[in-house]
This record gives structure tokens, sequence and C-alpha cells, in this order.
């Protein structure tokens, strides 16, 4: 995790942990006049409405406001993880082993950079994919992006 990230981790955790939901994860794009902050709340009981959406926002807002971690124009997002949740921390990654995850890394690994599988867990500081039969051992600092993949049967 970068370190912007690393802080508006440390701001907006506490934020969004006391209005009684669970930060499950921040994307910062930084596109210029364009950036986007993104947060994904979580509640493991009642799932994520537009209503909760919207008093994290305001909340969030706030304290962004003042702490003003963020030097540039950017637009706030708040969302629920959705079905193809994203994976950003490494016990994110255990706790949904067994299902289908896609992957990206930032350099190719083994002659690749995407791989699309069953997720097994971690293993220390890697994350452990099966793709085709072919068990993967991907250092955790390499992942890019990482999405739980919806299986409909």
């Amino acid at each position: 995790m970068s370190a912007k990230l690393n802080k508006l981790d440390e701001i907006l955790r506490p934020v969004v942990e006391g209005l009684g939901y669970e930060l499950w994860g921040i994307e910062f794009r930084s596109q210029g006049r364009n950036s986007v902050l993104r947060l994904f709340i979580d509640d493991q009981n009642d799932g994520i409405s537009v209503e909760d959406c919207e008093k994290v926002s305001r909340q969030v807002s706030g304290v962004l406001d003042v702490e003003d971690p963020i030097q540039n124009e950017y637009t706030l997002e708040v969302s629920s993880p959705g079905m193809d949740r994203p994976l950003f921390r490494l016990e994110q990654f255990e706790d949904w082993a067994g299902h289908q995850v896609s992957i990206r890394l930032r350099m190719a690994f083994d002659g690749r950079r995407k791989f699309q599988g069953v997720l097994k867990g971690t293993e220390g500081g890697d994350v452990v994919v099966v793709v085709d039969d072919h068990e993967y051992l991907l250092p955790f600092e390499s992942i890019d992006k990482a999405n739980i993949v919806p299986v409909f049967e």
C-alpha cells in the first residue's frame, strides 16, 4: 500500500468504523483534474444501501476537508464492494479462499501479469492461486489489482 493510501486509511478507518461499517478498502486514481477517491464500505449483517453510502460520504467529506490529505481536486465516491469485490489486504485473500479470483500484477511473474483461478489463501507474504491445475505463489506486494469473480450456477 502506498504512503498516501496508508495515510488515508489511518484518517478514514476510525470515521467509517465509528459509523458502524467496515472500511473494506480505498482506491485513489490520480488523473490530473479528474482524480477519484473511492471508499468501499461493508456491513456483514445488513449489506450496504445508498443511504449508508450517503451517510459515510458526508462524514468522510467533513474529515477530509479538515485534514486535507489530498492537495489536488478529486471526486469522492463511497460504494459497497459488490459481488466482484476488490481485495486490498492480505487477510482478505485468506478470508476469501475457495473463491474464483482475478489478479493483475504490476510486473510479469512467470511470464504473465494476469491470473484467474481459484484462490487458495496465503502463504507467508504470498497469495496462492491455482490456474489450470498449476499453483502460483504471487508476492502480495506485486499485486496491482485483485477481484473476486462471481460464479453463477
